[in-house]
């Protein structure tokens, strides 16, 4: 019997885990995929929004801001990368400039700090690589930028570490209600808790729905992204948003927080709640809408593209409460943009109604502080030198590309919730993430991971399941 178990292992599930570790609870996570960060957490702009284009009093316009707050005491607790590099909201018609101060006006109720509007040269002045028929523009100070998997990993590490059960690969096949207690039945067996927090994304409607006769509907938004080489990284330092439209904020161009320069997403909404494989009308479509932003767009650069699926609710807002007709069952769901930014703030507010309801102690031993893989890319020499002498692994090069190292990728195998397919390691270190796409070491990271989980290397998934990447020989040839 558990006292809450979170369903799903996003962003949004591992944040809420993590916050209810502070507290005497027993605690479980179950995710489908093999890993945490295989949803949407995995493939997103990485965009921690300033708070200026919710709509005040919504969900999203009470927590984007409140959140995006908190990022920089959470990045130095769990250790991973974020940079407050403000963002621009860019307008390219006089006639649009009345937009841009309905902006500010929504930012300023959102308790957003120092946004204001600036004029063309103000603009170029900051962002040289603008076109040149650039108008205005609204500048935040706050906007920032993450990488999402990684923070997901952080969180989840730390959850773990004060004692929250992971139950990877394990599906929910139905929920049932019994008088005080949840059956969640599983591929993986059944599993008994006084309370259910349904954070399960782009599938948090059939959950709800399989015990709430309150429906909710949750449609698979798809955007597809083109990744540049971090030589394009300096292109634009801050966030460049074009003025948002009624599908979304449109396409943007932004660095990402390891010096890559990313453009997208476009929006489509699928059927297929699996479908991320990208178009090529798909991408012409982004990248041709990037050049309203760019003076030029480094075609030659891209080294790959991918998309992401968001979880659109038709309600148009987040949706965090207790279902009405079953009380104990916490809906997450509709956590599409600004999701990431809010997911601070969604996990503090998860808390407080849990507690709420059960009323639990607090946890003497629980330790806010993760430490990551150290990162050999960015120390300087003697700080390399003096790591090495103490593991030797650590002068052994896997990634070129990326400057990862055997001890980075020995260090990922080994932690808590370990990586234990190729994904798993590039989401940890971001070995074959760079401009080769793990042409170089991908064969290498195969090898160390049939070695350290000691399985035939033809066993060795990509991302779990049948995603194998290799295939034995016939013995009849």
């Amino acid at each position: 019997m558990f006292d809450v178990v979170v369903i799903g292992a996003g962003v949004i599930g591992c944040s809420i885990a993590r916050e209810l570790s502070r507290y005497n609870l027993k605690i479980c996570v179950l995710e489908k995929g093999a890993d945490v960060a295989t949803g949407t957490s995995k493939a997103n702009s990485g965009i921690v929004h300033a708070g200026f284009d919710a709509k005040p009093n919504t969900l999203k316009g009470k927590l984007n801001a409140k959140g995006n707050s908190m990022f920089d005491m959470l990045s130095k607790e769990l250790d991973f990368p974020f940079k407050r590099n403000g963002s621009l909201v860019l307008c390219f018609d006089q006639n649009d400039i009345d937009k841009l101060e309905e902006l500010k006006i929504k930012g300023e109720n959102n308790a957003v700090p120092g946004i204001r509007i600036l004029n063309k040269e103000e603009v170029l002045k900051l962002e040289p690589s603008i076109n040149d028929n650039i108008v205005a523009a609204l500048y935040a100070p706050t906007g920032g930028i993450v990488c999402p998997y990684e923070m997901t990993i952080a969180y989840a590490e730390n959850a773990y570490t004060n004692g929250v059960e992971f139950k990877l690969n394990t599906e929910v096949k139905n929920i049932k209600k019994y008088q005080e207690e949840f059956v969640i039945e599983t591929s993986k067996g059944s599993f008994k808790s006084k309370m259910v927090i349904n954070a399960a994304g782009l599938f948090a409607d059939d959950l709800n729905n399989m015990i709430s006769k309150n429906k909710i509907n949750i449609i698979a938004r798809k955007g597809e992204y083109c990744l540049f080489d971090k030589t394009a990284g300096a292109m634009a330092t801050r966030t460049l948003f074009q003025l948002p439209t009624k599908m979304g904020k449109g396409v943007l161009v932004t660095s990402t927080v390891d010096g890559n320069l990313l453009i997208g997403p476009n929006a489509v909404d699928v059927e297929d709640k699996s479908d991320i494989c990208t178009s090529q009308e798909g991408l012409d479509d982004v990248l041709d809408k990037a050049k309203i932003t760019l003076r030029e767009v480094p075609m030659k650069q891209v080294i790959t593209s991918f998309s992401g699926l968001r979880a659109h609710s038709t309600i148009d807002d987040f949706i965090i409460s207790e279902a009405e007709d079953v009380k104990g069952f916490i809906n997450v769901a509709g956590i599409e943009s600004p999701g990431l930014s809010s997911a601070p703030a969604i996990a503090n507010m998860v808390e407080d109604m849990v507690v709420e309801k059960l009323s639990p102690t607090k946890n003497q031993k629980f330790n806010p502080v993760r430490q990551g893989i150290p990162k050999f890319r960015e120390m300087n020499n003697e700080e390399r030198k003096n790591l090495i002498s103490k593991d030797p692994s650590y002068g052994k090069m896997i990634c070129r590309c990326e400057t990862v190292t055997e001890g980075e990728i020995l260090s990922a195998i080994k932690r808590p919730l370990g990586a234990r397919d190729l994904d798993g390691i590039k989401r940890r270190t971001r070995a074959g993430m760079g401009r080769c796409q793990s042409g170089f070491c991908s064969t290498k990271i195969v090898t160390i991971l049939s070695r350290e989980l000691n399985i035939p290397e033809i066993e060795i998934t990509k991302f779990g399941g049948e995603s194998r990447l290799l295939i034995g020989r016939n013995k009849e040839i």
